[in-house]
């Protein structure tokens, strides 16, 4: 082998569709970062079984799921695929939103992000307030469409903080790697994201079951505390995106 070749940078595999390299692991990250990624999963978490909930069954952030439940309900009942589309809908139009916020906002794209997304949350609070499920739904896909740009590199989402396929791929190498003796530092990280979005699912389900309305307003207030944080990681000055 030459020497050029043994001293090039490994290439990214392919995994789930996506380009997963070193680059796309938790580990490139400082630790207010990779803290700041396992508060996003824990928001998501949270959000998602309010919104499942809320839904009759349907997600706000786990467009997999409702893609597979949109299948299914074309084929059972036509009428009932409505809900699972407009979710698909809303959740594409916010990170679409959320990409043009982040690319506008350039070194500040985390808390540009990050606050469009409790402003949303926020107003999701204040509609499950009044009993307008419709509009608390909607809010809360557009809110967890556009926080998937909190973490970006070359336009890509570099850390998927609402779905957890792309961490439990890593870890799963990772553990791998391990048990072959040759493991990365920071593979750990890739179960922190999933620990964190089980554990916002856990609590949201308590709070929606105890009050609907405060379940909303505590993911609207988690999600401000977030975007504060964001502000003072980015006032750090630190290289690291």
């Amino acid at each position: 082998m030459r020497a050029a070749d043994r001293n090039a940078a490994p290439r990214p595999v392919l995994c789930g569709g996506g380009r997963i390299g070193h680059n796309r692991a938790m580990n490139v990250y400082d630790r207010p970062r990779q803290i700041l990624a396992a508060g996003l999963a824990t928001l998501a978490g949270f959000a998602d079984a309010t919104g499942f909930l809320a839904a009759k069954s349907y997600f706000v952030s786990f467009m997999s799921g409702n893609t597979t439940r949109l299948a299914v309900d074309i084929v059972t009942d036509r009428h009932a695929a409505t809900l699972p589309a407009l979710l698909i809908a809303g959740f594409v139009v916010g990170v679409t939103g959320g990409a043009l916020l982040a690319d506008w906002a350039g070194t500040r794209r985390k808390s540009a992000v990050l606050g469009a997304a409790a402003g949303l949350l926020v107003l999701a609070a204040i509609l499950q307030t009044g009993q307008r499920t419709g509009g608390f739904l909607a809010c809360t896909v557009l809110s967890m469409g556009v926080i998937n740009n909190s973490f970006r590199r070359n336009g890509e989402v570099a850390i998927g903080v609402t779905y957890m396929t792309g961490a439990l791929v890593r870890f799963g190498q990772g553990l791998a790697a391990f048990l072959q003796g040759s493991a990365r530092p920071g593979w750990l990280g890739n179960l922190a994201l999933w620990a964190g979005l089980v554990c916002g699912a856990v609590a949201g389900t308590a709070a929606f079951l105890h009050s609907q309305a405060l379940s909303a307003w505590i993911a609207a207030g988690w999600a401000i505390c977030l975007a504060a944080s964001a502000v003072l990681i980015e006032g750090r000055g630190h290289p690291s995106s």
